[in-house]
């Protein structure tokens, strides 16, 4: 049997034992990573599976059944599993699920990749690591670490409605990371991001970054900060790099905008969302420079695909334009309760995990400054790049970041290092303040997006540039 057909053969085994419609996807994965430490090797990971989930609807329940047995009869329990699971959770008085309407797609997707990560010999990917990390610890980092990540997923989809598609979707990236132990004080720099920096690429993203050419930096960066003063407390005006503000993006709008917590439907776990949908088309989410897209069609960025796990095609869509919320992040069903008219964000992390709401990428449009501009403009504030930490609300509205390094800014001109910097604010306050934005947008990859009851891992795009904000509290302590 091929993959659409044991795929086909679940769908077909769902509606004979009563669903009225039903979706399979077949996934086969590799992943690989190696992690190395002061110019060492430390581990190597390498794994690979494959399997078939079936999703079932029945009245006003979905049933969901997954297996890694890849033959007919599997497949075929599989699909009167989904069927009788949704069957045993439906209520008489339910409200039949509906959907936006899709049109049936037959069609082929591959994300673009020039070199193979998984061709690469290890040998090759461990020297730049090892030799990556060495320079970091000769330089007076007193850790250094690095690591790079590479996925290979192929996925095969079949619908009731006549679906069948399939993708091939190859991601890779990573980073290093120097931190550096004083007298009761332990600092970290990292390059290219606090978690490395990932896309839907081959091989040729992780030489682009040159992770040898910045070990040196990073090391004596860190070694800095340990007497660097402490970030000063009170208000400033405030300038976020890019990496930054990715993280700000993903935690307080990415989060915000997903339709599944907006309707209560993902409250378990990490909340809900202060957005209103009453309000959809009118509030007021920031500055009228804040214009935010959802585009899963942007080549090479992390959060990238041809169709998500319903079938529906990338589409570029406004999440706010001109600081006014336009848009959600929506599947088929939850875009239907909502009287919307597109899903296209649905997606799980493998073949065994039910598909959600997930963020595809979600980022910034450029704005009409540089970050030298941004600075020169600036008569007295803080400029912070590279998360540490993060924390935000069960709403996504209050929040508080930390920083790996702060720069004073003073008439202009960038002064002191400091340490430990940190800011805190309520979502649409803190974006209605940005008064100067950059043009400098780079698509920052999130591989590590937590979410959902048992818990999926998704790989998310985040476009971002530096920004300017006014009046945030910083030196936030504790």
């Amino acid at each position: 049997m091929s993959d659409f057909d044991e795929a086909q053969v679940a769908v077909e085994a769902a509606l004979a034992a009563g669903a009225r419609y039903a979706d399979a996807r077949v996934m086969h994965r590799r992943y690989e990573s190696m992690h190395a430490r002061n110019g060492e090797i430390q581990e190597l990971t390498q794994r690979e599976d494959a399997g078939l989930g079936v999703r079932a609807l029945v009245g006003d329940s979905w049933g969901f059944y997954a297996i890694s047995d890849l033959t007919d009869i599997a497949a075929r329990k599989a699909g009167r599993s989904a069927a009788e699971i949704a069957e045993a959770s439906a209520t008489v008085a339910g409200r039949p699920v509906e959907f936006t309407p899709a049109a049936a797609t037959i069609d082929s997707w591959a994300s673009g990749c020039e070199i193979d990560p998984l061709a690469v010999p290890l040998s090759d990917k461990g020297d730049l690591l090892a030799g990556a990390t060495k320079t970091a610890h000769a330089a007076g980092a007193d850790l250094a670490e690095g690591v790079y990540q590479a996925w290979d997923t192929r996925k095969w989809f079949v619908s009731s409605e006549g679906h069948r598609i399939d993708q091939h979707i190859r991601e890779c990236g990573g980073g290093i990371w120097a931190t550096a132990i004083g007298d009761g004080e332990t600092q970290r720099r990292s390059y290219p991001s606090h978690r490395g920096q990932y896309g839907t690429r081959g091989w040729e993203l992780v030489t682009e970054l040159d992770l040898a050419a910045h070990a040196e930096r990073i090391a004596d960066e860190s070694r800095a900060l340990l007497s660097a003063p402490l970030c000063p407390a009170g208000e400033t005006t405030l300038i976020l790099g890019g990496e930054q503000l990715a993280l700000q993006i993903h935690e307080s709008i990415g989060h915000a905008i997903e339709l599944d917590r907006i309707l209560g439907w993902e409250a378990a776990f990490a909340g809900t969302s202060w957005l209103d949908l009453t309000e959809l088309g009118a509030l007021r989410y920031g500055s009228d420079l804040l214009n935010v897209v959802i585009d899963p069609t942007l080549p090479g960025a992390l959060g990238s695909f041809g169709y998500d796990d319903e079938g529906s095609p990338a589409v570029r869509r406004d999440a706010v334009r001109n600081g006014i919320w336009t848009g959600v992040l929506a599947g088929r069903d939850s875009a239907a309760v909502a009287g919307l008219p597109y899903g296209g964000s649905v997606r799980a992390d493998g073949w065994q995990s039910l598909p959600m709401v997930r963020m595809t990428n979600v980022g910034l449009e450029p704005g009409p400054h540089t970050l030298d501009e941004i600075i020169e403009a600036t008569d007295d504030g803080i400029l912070m790049e590279t998360n540490r930490s993060w924390s935000i609300d069960d709403k996504r509205l209050n929040f508080q970041f930390g920083t790996e390094v702060g720069y004073e800014v003073k008439r202009g001109r960038l002064g002191r290092l400091l340490r430990n910097p940190t800011y805190t604010g309520i979502g649409p306050v803190f974006w209605g303040s940005m008064d100067m934005l950059s043009s400098e947008i780079v698509a920052y990859g999130t591989p590590n997006c937590g979410k959902g009851q048992p818990a999926q891992i998704g790989h998310t795009g985040h476009p971002a540039a530096p920004a300017r904000f006014q009046n945030v509290r910083v030196g936030v302590r504790g």
